[in-house]
């Protein structure tokens, strides 16, 4: 954790390669977010790609060197959201992109899992957001109270919300307790 501190420091002062460290480090996590709203991997890519050029753009402007991390998770939501309004549609899940899923290390996937990404994409975008933060980033109910710049008991309700429209969309799908913990991602 010093050391990423070290290089936001860096960053921050416009070393580029530190920069540029820093996103290696949050790679991973941002294109599986980007992937997640955008459902196809090139524009998940071009989603990393502007959100990125966007952060590096406005790294001066991070006030707080620990929360890089909601910082810029925190453009990539934007980013995304802000390109599906731009193209005014939404992108279903069909055949191909669920194929265009399993090619991207998706081959572990069940189709419980498929299921839920299914559910995921059908339900509002500020239950989907905070579902994914919660139980796919692992970001605490304040990290994610301050990446969408909202009150904790926001934060909460849309969990729980968002926990109970997944249980609808997802009835009948599965006849156990199991459904709960799908959804809540401890399968």
């Amino acid at each position: 954790m010093e050391e990423k501190l070290k290089l936001i420091i860096k960053a921050k002062k416009g070393d580029a390669v530190a920069f540029q460290e820093l996103i290696h480090m949050e790679k991973e996590k941002l294109y599986k977010m980007a992937y997640i709203y955008m459902k196809n991997e090139d524009e998940a890519l071009e989603v990393f790609q502007e959100t990125v050029y966007l952060a590096f753009k406005s790294i001066k402007k991070l006030k707080e060197e620990l929360y890089f991390s909601t910082w810029i998770i925190r453009i990539l939501i934007n980013t995304s959201i802000s390109t599906l309004r731009k193209k005014k549609n939404v992108v279903l899940l069909n055949k191909e992109i669920l194929d265009n899923m399993a090619s991207y290390k998706m081959e572990d996937r069940t189709d419980v899992q498929i299921d839920l990404i299914n559910a995921l994409n059908e339900i509002d975008e500020k239950y989907k957001t905070v579902l994914l933060l919660r139980y796919y980033q692992d970001y605490t109910i304040p990290q994610i109270a301050v990446i969408l710049e909202c009150p904790e008991g926001t934060v909460k309700t849309n969990i729980s919300r968002g926990i109970e429209v997944l249980k609808g969309k997802m009835k009948g799908v599965y006849k156990d307790d199991r459904q709960i913990s799908i959804i809540q991602g401890r399968v």
